[in-house]
This record gives C-alpha cells, structure tokens and sequence, in this order.
C-alpha cells in the first residue's frame, strides 16, 4: 500500500473517532466502522468525513459570525469614543470660560470690598437712579447665579463624558478578547477540516465533492418538490435587483472568513455590502440580519431577499429568483449561485421592506 493510501485510511479512520468523541452521549454510542487499511474508503467512511467537514466548516462559521459582531461593535465603539473626547474637549473649553467668568466677578467684589459696584449707588438720593441701579444689580445676581448654574453643569457634564469613554474602553477591551478568542476557534476549526481533507488522495477527495454536491442536490430537489418555487412570484424592487446586480459581480471570488470585498467576502459580507451597494445598509452579521430585518414568508420571496439557514442564523445568501441563491459558501470555495433549499432553511429576511 502506498503511503498515501495509509493517510487516506488514517484519515478516515481519524474522522469516526472524532464523530463518535463529539457526538451527544459518545460514550454510549456505537463506533463508526472503521476500514481496514487495506480496503479502500467506501462512500460511507467518505460521507462520515463529509459529514464532519461540514460540521467543522458550521463551527467556524458561527465563529464567524462571533468575529465579525465583536469588530463591528468596536467600530461603533471606537467612533462613540472619539464624540465623546470631542465633548469633552468642548466642555473643557466652556469651563475654562465660565471660570475665567468666575474668575473676573470675584475679582470685582475683591476692588470694591464686596460690594458690588451697582450696590453702591443704591444709596444715591436720585430716585430714578436708584431704580436703575437697583435693577442692574438685581440683573448681575441672576447673571451670576446662571454662572454658577452652567459651571455646576458643565462640570457634571465632563464627569459624564469621562465615565461614558471609560465604560467604551472597557467594552472596547472586551470585544477585543472576544475576536481574538473567535479568530483562535475559527482557525482551528478549519484547520481541522483542512487537515482532514489533505489526508485524503485525489480520487477520494473528488468523489468527496461529489458527496458533498449529492448532499445539496438532494435537499434541493426535495425543496422544490414541495411545490414552494410555485408560490413564489415576487418581482424584485429596484433597490433589490441592485443588489442582485452587486452580488453577481463578486461570483469566482474566494471565500475568506471576515471578508467584505472587494477581493474577497464571507456569507455576511457579500450580503452586507450588496445592499449597502443599493443604497440600504443592513447589519453586518447574518444573525443580527435574522434578529433585525424584516421577516417574511418564503412564498412572498422576492430577488433580493436574504436567506437565513441553519438553526443558529450562522449562514445567508441572496435569493435571485428561480429557486436560486448567490453566496460565499465556505472557505476554499467562491462565491458561487447555488440551490435555495440546498441548505436548512430557518427563514427569509427583507432588507428593503
């Protein structure tokens, strides 16, 4: 046997460990068959990787997802904190007015022993003038209690401003941690799939496409079998074929997690940047366009729409119409069109409802 049939077997082999260690109650559970190293892998053992490629390949686009909320979130923050250093610059600038204000009227008590200066023609034997005088100095103790007003609430405002820009660094920090901890999970999930894929010859990596290509034909075909391509009939909106037009640019480009393009996207990023394209910004991660776009049923689909698969929102893609997808399937793939129903559909989202 060639040493490369013995990585294959390994391969193989090294997957229905993995499945039955990660599958719930393994330690009840029945091992996988394991194929002698001198029998080739069977379509079975092949699916058994399959299976746990596509596993792999979820995890890592959850993390995805992961990474891409947390850098969003530092960018809002990052823009917040530089607002809020400008208030604070600004603010500093009104103190430092409001007590040079300060500053001069105590200055004034100071030459006068006291005494305002209007106060001391309060004693003038002219009525008129006392009633003028009396009004100015009634006008300086309203002057100086707003002083003392606007001092108090500038300086609270400041202490504000402060507290707020530390809580952003705070979070700041934090999301940081967090991309880092979902760049590791990412890398290291792919890396497994990767690795897994390496292991295996050319013929058994062809026939695994092959697999993979029946698994997504075969969860289409039962799609439109359901008769719901029938019930579709929305016509896209300008802004919608926009998009559409946008997302059919980027086909033959590369999937890269964390991408939004030019060169390259991930799920969310292609469909991101296709409505900003259109003149509609939408969030950036699949899950926060699950949770904030409008739901809509799958028979009122229209191009444009967004298609949100798997339980846990971690994927999308753009319907175009005829029972078809445009999106950036996973890494070492391009963005590609491929079957709606391809994948577990969770539900449709309009960005320009």
């Amino acid at each position: 046997m060639s040493k490369r049939s013995t990585t294959t077997m390994a391969a193989v082999a090294l997957v229905c460990a993995l499945t039955v260690l990660t599958a719930p109650g393994a330690a009840h559970a029945a091992p996988a068959p394991t194929p002698s190293p001198s029998t080739p892998a069977s379509d079975t053992d092949l699916e058994a990787v399959r299976q746990k490629i596509d596993k792999l390949y979820h995890d890592a686009g959850v993390a995805t997802d992961e990474y891409n909320a947390a850098e969003e979130k530092a960018d809002k923050q990052s823009v917040e904190i530089v607002k809020l250093a400008q208030k604070i610059a600004a603010g500093q600038q009104k103190l430092d007015r409001l007590k040079s204000s300060a500053g001069a009227s105590a200055r004034e008590q100071y030459r006068t022993g006291g005494v305002p200066r209007e106060a001391r023609f309060l004693l003038s034997g002219d009525p008129q003038q006392f009633l003028d005088n009396a009004g100015r100095m009634y006008q300086g103790q309203q002057a100086t209690k707003n002083l003392v007003a606007q001092l108090t609430k500038t300086q609270n405002a400041l202490a504000g401003y402060a507290e707020d820009a530390s809580d952003q660094w705070k979070r700041l920090e934090e999301g940081r941690k967090k991309k880092a901890t979902a760049k590791k999970k990412i890398e290291k999930q792919i890396k497994a799939a990767q690795d897994l894929e390496g292991k295996l010859e050319k013929k058994e990596r062809d026939r695994l496409k092959k697999l993979e290509e029946q698994a997504e034909q075969q969860k289409q075909t039962a799609w439109l079998s359901s008769g719901v391509l029938k019930e579709i009939n929305g016509r896209a909106t300008a802004a919608g074929k926009e998009a559409v037009r946008f997302a059919s640019a980027q086909i033959g480009k590369p999937y890269v997690w964390g991408a939004e393009g030019p060169k390259s996207f991930d799920c969310s990023g292609l469909t991101s940047q296709a409505w900003a394209a259109a003149g509609k910004p939408i969030p950036r991660t699949s899950q926060e366009q699950w949770k904030q776009l409008k739901h809509i049923d799958i028979k009122d689909m229209r191009p444009g729409d967004l298609i949100i698969y798997h339980d846990d929102a971690s994927h999308v893609g753009m319907y175009i119409g005829d029972g078809a997808i445009i999106h950036a399937p996973r890494p070492g793939r391009t963005v590609t069109i491929a079957g709606a129903g391809s994948m577990a559909i969770l539900g449709v989202v309009r960005p320009d409802a």
